[in-house]
């Protein structure tokens, strides 16, 4: 098969270590190790999970499509690193003798493996595929060559090749990305200046590919009738694709991201959670940030967007071309862009108290303080409840303060001992707590005689980050750490008077940014689930901005499908989506 490649629209680049043809393996194994052992001291047992099931595909894939020709065997002497093994050829069918104690049988020796491919965009999901492939093939390897775990003794480099679709409207960072990642990890990389089934033509007409590693995901345009080992459609060429990461959510992606972590591109710090074109993508509104000093848009992290069902709300259509290089006017399903208009701010609500979770007391709080939250436009990206116990606290405060913009927590507040909640919030901050006179003096004014000794054990706050939130109708101050505010209501009433300190406070001081209000719209169907099933989804990728929910008051009454979201005239979607159920319940 020939070698040469048609230089209008393909180029090959083998992007190796420029002070030796081989990159030293010890780094390789120590990376692909460390991505392994993370997964398994993780306490995510569904990442584990996620992990352990791509891994198993990608070897499986490899066991039916890996192949290597006879005539290849000159360059397999050529890839392995001589100064590890002592190769010498025999005749075709015998072994490769690699040291005194390690043989391997020539059709396990796969070493360019010419028919297997991975498609690589840069984005997250193929960054994800890369290193599961990399651990895939090593863990593959070390399997057939008997290396009882220890990969260093296979000495192989990773041969899988590697495709790129370059673009010219690609983001710049996209590409500089891919390129850093292909020489970081000396991939072989072909890169294609056509579109995807043209070039895929061109490639499969030159040299035979059996299989391609797609970093395809549910919810994908691209997804749908896919399974994780999926026939090309019809009026493509004959491959196979093979998707590792088919069912993995948004969640499981970052998770695996962070919990290895390995580089991605900077467009996903900048509030871009899913990247196409510079054509139609922007960052994702649901993570802009209001910044008062300069008016200027700034964007959280992608891995902070609480919902993935939303994760392709920066994913938006042209209305009209650009003009004389002026920004394109786009849409996302709705008239315009306006970030300001989507901009959403999460908080987290924190019960603490045993008598919660031994279901002695029923929490009437919580479903109160989320109520409150959604009044004002704000999002509540979870409840729950923890123990009496500063080490609970501690985990449940760290987990949520960085992934939201306020925590509210109630209960455990107190002089008792099970009230952990001060000594909770310091421990997840990293502060001790240390005397505040401010909020002792409140204390002694409150409590008058009762107040004996020279300190109030009460009055110890953590220290450096506590903020006392005064205001005419509280008689003891709220407590706020950094993003995080104590109540210490402990019913509806007071809870409501609470609330509306908190309320007044914020046209003074901006304590809770006011947001555009929640639009609703409820509707009841008699649809099955699973005729309903269908338009829904279909709705969710067209408004992907909106907030569809479905549930039933009775397994035999109707279903109540509720539609929300944060829209001006939000009306005029909603009746958009009524209509199309609508037409099919007749």
């Amino acid at each position: 098969m020939g070698k040469l490649w048609a230089a209008e629209f393909l180029e090959r680049r083998f992007l190796t270590s420029p002070t030796s043809p081989l990159e030293p393996f010890d780094r390789e194994f120590s990376d692909i190790m460390e991505i392994d052992k993370a997964i398994r001291e993780s306490d995510d047992r569904r990442l584990k999970t996620k992990y352990n099931n791509a891994i198993y595909v990608i070897q499986r894939a490899l066991a039916l499509y890996s192949a290597m020709a006879p005539t290849d065997l000159w360059h397999v002497a050529g890839v392995l690193d001589t100064r590890r093994c002592d190769l010498y050829l025999r005749n075709i069918g015998n072994t490769f003798p690699m040291s005194s104690h390690f043989a391997f049988d020539l059709p396990q020796v796969h070493l360019c493996i010419e028919e297997v491919a991975f498609s690589f965009n840069g984005g997250k999901d193929s960054t994800v595929l890369l290193h599961l492939l990399r651990a895939g093939y090593f863990l593959h390897k070390a399997e057939q060559s008997h290396c009882n775990g220890d990969l260093s003794d296979c000495g192989f480099k990773f041969p899988i090749r590697t495709i790129y679709f370059e673009s010219s409207s690609a983001f710049s960072e996209i590409n500089s990305f891919t390129y850093e990642t292909a020489s970081t990890y000396n991939l072989q990389m072909d890169i294609i200046r056509l579109d995807f089934k043209s070039g895929l033509e061109a490639l499969l007409k030159a040299e035979p590919i059996r299989a391609i590693f797609l970093g395809v995901r549910i919810g994908d345009p691209t997804a749908v009738g896919q399974e994780q080992f999926s026939p090309s459609s019809s009026g493509w060429p004959p491959f196979m694709r093979v998707n590792p990461i088919l069912d993995w959510s948004y969640r499981d992606v970052w998770a695996f991201l962070l919990t290895c972590k390995v580089q991605y591109c900077s467009l996903y710090d900048q509030g871009y959670t899913s990247i196409g074109s510079v054509h139609d993508t922007i960052p994702n509104t649901l993570l802009c940030i209001n910044n008062s000093t300069n008016n200027r848009e700034q964007f959280r992290p992608a891995y902070l967007l609480h919902d993935g069902r939303l994760e392709r709300a920066g994913r938006v259509k042209k209305l009209a071309p650009p003009v004389c290089g002026l920004f394109p006017a786009v849409s996302n399903g709705l008239k315009s862009v306006d970030p300001q208009r989507n901009m959403m701010c999460t908080a987290s609500v924190i019960a603490v108290g045993d008598e919660i979770l031994f279901g002695t007391v029923e929490d009437q709080l919580g479903p109160s303080l989320c109520r409150k939250l959604h009044s004002i436009g704000w999002a509540v990206s979870q409840t729950t409840a923890v123990r009496n116990d500063v080490d609970s606290l501690a985990e449940e405060v760290e987990r949520q303060k960085s992934v939201n913009d306020m925590v509210f927590i109630y209960g455990g507040v107190g002089p008792l001992p099970s009230d952990v909640t001060v000594a909770g919030i310091a421990k997840a901050f990293g502060v001790r707590l240390a005397p505040d006179e401010e909020f002792e003096e409140c204390l002694r004014h409150l409590m008058g005689e009762k107040c004996t000794g020279d300190r109030i054990e009460m009055a110890q706050l953590p220290e450096s980050i506590t903020e006392l939130l005064h205001h005419e109708k509280l008689p003891v101050p709220l407590i706020k750490c950094l993003n995080v505010v104590i109540l210490t209501a402990t019913n509806i009433s007071e809870l409501n008077h609470q609330w509306g300190c908190l309320i007044e406070l914020t046209t003074t001081s901006g304590l809770l940014a006011a947001m555009e209000p929640f639009v609703s719209k409820h509707f009841e169907t008699t649809l099955s689930d699973v005729e309903a099933a269908q338009p829904l989804s279909k709705l969710c990728l067209e408004f992907p901005d909106l907030y569809i929910g479905c549930y039933r008051k009775s397994r035999n009454g109707a279903l109540i499908i509720n539609f929300e979201g944060k829209v001006k005239k939000g009306c005029k979607v909603f009746e958009v989506c009524l209509k199309s159920l609508s037409q099919k319940t007749k």
